[in-house]
């Protein structure tokens, strides 16, 4: 199984959406955050396509690579699931320097919130890399589902309506 940045971004987010969204239950195109989310990074750094690369190695594609500095700019909307983008980006570095792309750090740009942080890969960053990701394909190749978590951590969620369709509206 090829593990890209989704995968891993939902692993630290959310166990069942990470096997929804592995096993072909993709409910992105929903969500109107979601959309919002994909204007802001096409909007926002608009001359970047002109200096940038855009790589894709072994299923992880990345936006902007600026080959001259060797930096990944990851580009979110908001900083709700900060450590999942951090490790995203780490996942990013990790995939393109096994792939023998120079890549010194990454830059995880939150434009709205005008906010830039440098992030960095370290020796023990790839143990837990390696670890998540076995943990990952444990994960999507499970036969069932994982259990929904607190649905107060799910309101923004693109499947949120599928996991709580049917229940209460109490918590």
């Amino acid at each position: 199984m090829t593990i890209t940045g989704t995968h891993f971004n939902y692993y630290l987010i959310c166990h069942r959406k990470l096997w929804l969204f592995a096993n072909g239950f993709q409910m992105e195109h929903t969500s109107d955050l979601v959309y919002e989310g994909s204007l802001i990074h096409e909007t926002t750094y608009t001359h970047r396509p002109e200096k940038f690369k855009e790589i894709e190695i072994n299923g992880v594609k990345v936006d902007f690579y600026d080959p001259k500095e060797q930096v990944i700019h990851e580009v979110k909307k908001s900083d709700s699931h900060e450590e999942a983008h951090e490790w995203q980006l780490k996942y990013y570095i990790f995939v393109l320097q096994n792939a023998g792309i120079d890549c010194r750090y990454g830059l995880l740009e939150y434009p709205r919130l005008r906010i830039t942080r440098e992030v960095v890969l370290s020796d023990p960053d790839r143990l837990t890399i390696e670890a998540y990701r076995h943990h990952i394909q444990s994960i999507v190749g499970n036969a069932q589902c994982p259990k929904t978590i607190a649905r107060t951590k799910c309101k923004n969620c693109s499947y949120y309506d599928f996991c709580w369709s049917g229940e209460s509206d109490l918590e």
